[in-house]
């Protein structure tokens, strides 16, 4: 019994003796297995601390500051990685390693980077860039090498990136650094969308213009402010080529807001019976003597004239076009019924249509009610609008799909002399004070026939409590209509 406990002392002291073996001197310290053990766990627990404050610091105190994501996330991991460094240097003076000796070491690791860490040490210091620079964050929409998506995490190496696909990339930082980016959220995400299309060159270009502004105010993601516009890019072998431009505010939805742009554009091309532009196919036939020969053989004896002809006559109904009939009226004509607008050139009607938009409301619905500012007057599109005087109680007018509203309330500034109130569903053409000033600010000679337009009808004027008779007797009628539309819109 005594041997076998003497055979465990010397098993223990020999398994002490290996533990507690010097393998190495560093810092003045001695290194063995026992002390590097406890030196492992001390920086691991000096780890999960700095990743403990990390969290807290993330979710608890920056949470409470009126940050984005990227910039709270960019915070937490400069905070974490000097954390991180400050728990090491502690567990090494804790350990008794001397400090000053690592100078030796980290040139030593210096050198290594330099030499045989390039890359590591380059993506080291490229995510310290982006951290402390912050050109782009996390949550924002970035493009790089053909590669679009949303940034979800960047770290001391690299940048992880979710696609559109929900597919994670992960990008060494340094291309962040050497290569251009397009960072759709940088500061501002309010970007733009470009959505060529083609029409054929007997089209109207206002035709086209008004259904493209028409399927882009559709689109609930579509900015309203700044406006959709349309650009004549010119004349292209296939006909006339468009470009809807539009404004959104989130970036990593421009696919999907382009399909349902597309969608739109078909549905109001097929409701107008307008088809878009086709390339042309030349056929060029190098040798037609031979191919007459061959129609030759291939007739059939005893075909008559008459069948030819009929024959003839199916082919050519074949080869008839579709009808690309539009609509029984267009916004600019019936902005050309309005009598301030009939002589207006179709840039200005081009600039109303722009600037103007559509509303549609559910049967029953009051437009703007009596004594409310004038502001803005309607087209309709569709459905009945009641005119009802509320101060007599009394429907005085019903209006129909063509017709306009509100018009003179707007150009003079005058409150609404009734309500207006929808009958069935309506859809509205929206011209409102902002749009007629901005038309009125880039054509000045469109106010001068508003203006002689107004002048015309003193009794109109007088119904809506405005009085023209000058107390200057070489100040016309015109004259003083001319100061009031200028001083309403401030031109």
């Amino acid at each position: 019994m005594t041997w076998i406990i003497t055979q465990i002392q010397k098993l223990g002291n020999a398994i002490s003796k290996v533990f507690t073996a010097k393998l190495f001197e560093f810092g003045g310290q001695a290194f063995s297995l026992s002390f590097l053990g406890k030196f492992l766990f001390l920086c691991i627990i000096a780890i999960l601390i700095s990743r403990t404050i990390k969290a807290l610091i993330k979710h608890w105190l920056l949470s409470r500051f009126r940050m984005d994501r990227g910039t709270r996330e960019a915070l937490a991991s400069i905070i974490g990685y000097i954390l991180s460094i400050l728990g090491f240097l502690i567990v090494l003076q804790t350990s008794g390693i001397n400090l000053s000796s690592l100078a030796i070491f980290a040139g030593a690791l210096g050198i290594g980077f330099g030499i045989g860490l390039q890359d590591l040490a380059s993506n080291f210091i490229s995510g310290l860039t982006i951290l402390l620079d912050q050109p782009i964050k996390v949550g924002d929409y970035i493009e790089i090498d053909n590669l679009s998506g949303t940034v979800e995490k960047i770290s001391i190496r690299s940048t992880v990136i979710r696609t559109i696909h929900n597919v994670c990339v992960i990008i060494p930082n340094n291309s962040f650094v050497q290569n251009n980016v397009i960072n759709w959220s940088y500061e501002n995400p309010t970007s733009r969308l470009q959505i060529p299309i083609n029409f054929p060159d007997e089209l109207d270009p206002l035709v086209i213009t008004e259904l493209l502004l028409a399927a882009a105010r559709q689109e609930p993601r579509v900015l309203s402010s700044p406006s959709p516009q349309v650009w004549f890019k010119g004349y292209g072998e296939e006909g006339m080529d468009f470009e809807l431009l539009v404004w959104i505010d989130k970036p990593a939805e421009s696919q999907g807001i382009k399909s349902a742009l597309y969608y739109l554009i078909d549905t109001e091309l097929r409701s107008r019976h307008i088809e878009p532009g086709h390339p042309e196919r030349n056929l060029r036939i190098h040798n037609p003597e031979a191919l007459v020969s061959l129609f030759r053989q291939l007739q059939t004896p005893g075909v008559t004239n008459g069948s030819s002809s009929t024959h003839k006559q199916s082919a050519t109904a074949k080869r008839k076009p579709k009808s690309k009939s539009a609509k029984a009226w267009k916004l600019a004509d019936l902005l050309r019924q309005v009598s301030y607008f009939q002589n207006c050139s179709d840039i200005e009607l081009r600039h109303i249509i722009e600037e103007g938009y559509r509303k549609t409301l559910p049967a029953y619905e009051t437009i703007c009610r009596e004594n409310d500012p004038g502001d803005s007057f309607y087209i309709i599109l569709s459905g009945k609008v009641e005119v009802f005087v509320e101060s007599i109680g009394k429907r005085v007018a019903t209006r129909k799909s063509g017709e306009f509203i509100g018009e003179m309330s707007l150009l003079m500034g005058t409150p609404r002399t009734a309500t207006l109130r929808t009958l069935e569903e309506t859809m509205l053409f929206v011209v409102d004070r902002d749009n007629l000033q901005s038309l009125l600010a880039k054509h000045e000679e469109l106010a001068d026939r508003i203006s002689e337009e107004l002048s015309k009808r003193q009794e109109t004027l007088e119904r809506l409590g405005i009085t023209v008779s000058s107390t200057e007797e070489d100040e016309t009628p015109f004259a003083e209509i001319r100061k009031r539309i200028q001083s309403i819109f401030g031109i």
